[in-house]
């Protein structure tokens, strides 16, 4: 298979560095294998022969022309962390030409992907439009409501769609990258993310801080705020509403709209949140923590942090 990688003014260093790295283990590796699969092709290819990154290093590119007849195309994340200059940026003139390229790669047929503020330049392109996709879990906010056509699960960690390929969060390149190799061998993708020492992560939830992503609206703020003040109590959706003076549907739509989740389902986060935190840091029994989270047996508390963490009891104690 011919990967193109894109190099462009302003990519995300490490992003960009992890693919590569990947995939060339990857491509060094497949021969330890006793049915190796067939050899790819990877090359770095820009708009100009030399472009700066976004941590100001110079590389050096093969033509953009190159990229024409590679079967994936990716696109690694821009370098810029702040939502509003992130979105000017991503649907500016300075990346028309990517988002040109990326619109023209699935024109002809060729899958793309990218990963963290990648996933905006997929989403202004209009590859993504009808299509499910993943993001960095904290600009799901901003995303959500700027790409209304764009199914977003900001709780994946890589997603692939109708040969659209996305991920999660910065280092998220290094997922994105393995399941580009998990596409043309698992047994390749596991061998390589044994020798880089790269755990499965198939969820961002783990790392989600649902107080963050709150912030982003006056009545979720307010929402958890009322929340955590009562979090060893059984709540009621209708009870919150009430206390912060809307109704129980806008309620709903602004969590929605906000978390991508729904009013019990963040209840559910704060509480295993806090949870998670009692477990690191305290010698509280189970029994004890789960009723400090309004759980009244510690059983309900231990399979929801396994499905929301993918971690046992013992493994947040550190044992």
């Amino acid at each position: 298979m011919d990967v193109a990688v894109l190099a462009y003014d302003g990519v995300f260093d490490s992003g960009f560095s992890a693919i590569l790295d990947v995939l060339q283990a990857a491509g060094s590796m497949r021969e330890e294998l006793p049915q190796p699969p067939p050899a790819w092709r990877v090359t770095t290819v820009g708009f100009d022969r030399q472009v700066r990154t976004g941590a100001g290093h110079l590389v050096s590119c093969a033509p953009v022309g190159e990229a024409g007849r590679a079967e994936l195309l990716i696109v690694p994340a821009l370098a810029e962390r702040r939502p509003d200059a992130l979105l000017a940026e991503a649907a500016g003139p300075a990346t028309a030409e990517v988002r040109r390229l990326l619109a023209e790669s699935r024109e002809r047929g060729a899958s793309v992907a990218s990963a963290c503020t990648g996933t905006f330049l997929l989403a202004e392109s209009g590859v993504l439009d009808g299509r499910r996709a993943t993001t960095s879990w904290w600009l799901a906010p901003h995303f959500r409501p700027r790409y209304p056509k764009v199914t977003l699960d900001q709780t994946r960690m890589v997603t692939a769609s109708d040969g659209v390929i996305t991920a999660g969060a910065a280092f998220g390149h290094v997922d994105l990258a393995l399941a580009v190799v998990r596409m043309s061998s698992p047994a390749l993708a596991d061998l390589v993310a044994r020798y880089l020492v790269v755990d499965e992560r198939p969820s961002q939830s783990a790392y989600t801080i649902p107080g963050a992503l709150a912030q982003h609206d006056p009545t979720v703020a307010a929402f958890e705020r009322w929340i955590r003040a009562r979090l060893d109590q059984p709540l009621s959706i209708a009870d919150a509403a009430g206390a912060l003076g809307v109704g129980e549907r806008t309620l709903q739509r602004a969590v929605r709209r906000v978390m991508g989740t729904s009013p019990v389902r963040f209840v559910q986060d704060l509480r295993v949140e806090q949870a998670r935190h009692l477990l690191r840091t305290t010698d509280l029994s189970m029994e004890s923590i789960a009723r400090r989270v309004g759980y009244e047996h510690p059983g309900t508390l231990r399979v929801l942090l396994r499905r929301r963490t993918g971690s046992t009891v013992a493994d947040l104690r550190g044992r």
